[in-house]
């Protein structure tokens, strides 16, 4: 879907790993260097997720379901989206059929458990209400360091007195108390780029818990999103190190029985491949903005 604020060049032409960062890669980096190497530097390719794959049908049928007349954006109809999506994606990737059997759920199970997700969004929110200014943005800004930050912002609402909220959908359960400023980052890291680039603070950041049905909502200042550029701005100068020296340390946690490269790392026994050749920068285009 298109911006609602159209921009004279493309931001996100010639973007690389070179001169962009999202939330996700940050968030890797900051979990562990190696994995940000693996993905990012290597590219190593990773098996599909059942859990992602589940997230991504989910998502889709949300954002579609705003294409529909309020009165039919119901769970039913919800529900019947479920199919069509799923078999869409396949299409596109017919790998994803191997995910189901063994120790994994079958397709029927798998999609129930895709339609309980969309019952409990039922309960948190009433879509027949709301008309999203956006869905599946793309949004972009270059920093004053060459930086160019991006991601998906998952719908964008605008109330008629012109205040800003931003919406993410997760498909998991919400996180414990101490764990969500890492959860806010994401949304903070959303907001930074909408206020560089609109001018705008959006008034109010939040994170949709589909997992346990629970919500998290966080009304961000002026000095929190200044906090997240400079906090954005470390975190490349470090990752630029880490390229500079090819020292990716590993971080051993207990997430790492659920990485696909456990077997490559150094804290549990591995080989990390040689790294591959420098990429040569490219130039990206200007992010026009509006400060």
């Amino acid at each position: 879907m298109t911006s609602a604020v159209e921009l004279e060049t493309d931001p996100f032409e010639g973007l690389d790993r070179t001169n962009s960062l999202s939330p996700s890669r940050a968030s890797d980096f900051m979990s562990c260097p190696l994995l940000y190497r693996f993905r990012v530097v290597d590219k190593l390719p990773e098996a599909p997720s059942i859990d992602a794959v589940r997230g991504s049908v989910v998502h889709k049928v949300l954002e579609d379901l705003f294409d529909l007349p309020a009165w039919e954006r119901t769970h039913d109809r919800a529900s019947l989206m479920l199919g069509p999506v799923w078999e869409s994606l396949l299409a596109e990737e017919p790998e994803l059929a191997e995910m189901f059997g063994g120790q994994a759920p079958d397709l029927a199970t798998w999609l129930e458990q895709c339609r309980e997700l969309l019952g409990r969004y039922f309960r948190l929110e009433d879509p027949t209400r709301l008309e999203p200014a956006e869905r599946e943005v793309h949004v972009g800004h270059r920093l004053g360091s060459g930086l160019t930050i991006h991601g998906y912002i998952d719908r964008v609402d605008v109330a008629p007195t012109g205040e800003l909220r931003i919406v993410d959908y997760k498909t998991g359960r919400s996180p414990a108390e101490h764990f969500e400023a890492k959860a806010l980052f994401q949304m903070k890291f959303y907001a930074l780029v909408v206020w560089r680039t609109r001018g705008v603070i959006p008034r109010m950041l939040q994170l949709v818990y589909l997992g346990n049905g629970e919500m998290l909502r966080y009304e961000p200042e002026e000095r929190d999103l200044v906090a997240t550029e400079r906090k954005i701005e470390a975190l490349w100068r470090a990752i630029q190190r880490a390229h500079e020296s090819g020292d990716w340390r590993p971080n051993r946690t207990a997430l790492c029985g659920w990485c696909d490269h456990k077997a490559l790392c150094p804290a549990w026994g591995g080989t990390p491949p040689p790294l591959p050749a420098p990429e040569v920068p490219e130039s990206a285009a200007p992010v026009s903005s509006q400060s």
